[in-house]
């Protein structure tokens, strides 16, 4: 009787990189990365998601199946709509973090344009998450939400004022100019809060962007609030 134990025919770490290979290969195209930091803001139909990418309803629809088959994204139906959502929100926003700051350490061309348009754009330091929680609690901070109102319906950071980023010129008169104002958007890499502390700054406000987004508010646990529809 042969007493040696059988390894089997497939080694089950060999299982377990096959399906990371199938996430890291769902995740290898710029267009799937947008469309999970646009569903790391909360549930969005294919329309919408097709809307804020620019990308056609075929090709968004295409990009979801993807993320969908990787088990990165869920889906539920209201009425005629689909609606999907992150699976997992804190496991893909920490994995899309990993991503960023890998991506910054490891390739110039990244850290070049993080230099070249953040940076630049923006030379003073963005506020803390930590630093703006604690100043929320003392009071005299007023937080500027720039994303879309159904982005911010789902969730925001407490007290904050939803004025979506295309329409803060037409809105300006709804802050007070005495204000300290931070503005926040989707996440490191949306361009939407650089550029409202830029056009704030310009037009005299006192205004600082937070470091991230509201995703990664939410990660770290900070309190955040709804409306009751959402």
């Amino acid at each position: 009787m042969d007493d040696r134990v059988s390894m089997p025919d497939i080694h089950p770490k060999q299982v377990i990189f096959e399906h990371l290979a199938g996430i890291a290969q769902a995740l290898g195209h710029a267009n799937r990365l947008e469309l999970l930091e646009s569903l790391a803001q909360g549930r969005h139909s294919v329309e919408d998601l097709a809307h804020q990418s620019g990308m056609s309803f075929a090709n968004t629809s295409r990009h979801l199946q993807i993320l969908r088959r990787a088990r990165l994204v869920n889906t539920e139906r209201r009425g005629k709509h689909v609606l999907y959502s992150l699976a997992g929100n804190a496991e893909v926003v920490t994995l899309l973090s990993a991503l960023g700051r890998t991506g910054e350490r490891n390739i110039a061309e990244v850290n070049r344009v993080v230099d070249d348009y953040f940076n630049a754009r923006d030379t003073m330091e963005a506020v803390s998450r930590e630093e703006l929680s604690g100043r929320l609690e003392q009071g005299g901070v007023l937080v500027l939400d720039v994303r879309s109102p159904d982005e911010f319906a789902q969730g925001h950071l407490p007290g904050a004022r939803n004025i979506p980023f295309r329409e803060l010129e037409k809105r300006l008169d709804e802050l007070p100019v005495d204000a300290e104002i931070v503005a926040y958007c989707r996440g490191p890499y949306c361009i939407f809060a650089v550029e409202a502390v830029a056009a704030l700054r310009a037009r005299g406000f006192s205004a600082l962007r937070l470091e991230d987004g509201f995703p990664e508010w939410k990660l770290a646990g900070l309190a955040v609030e709804a409306s009751p529809a959402a």
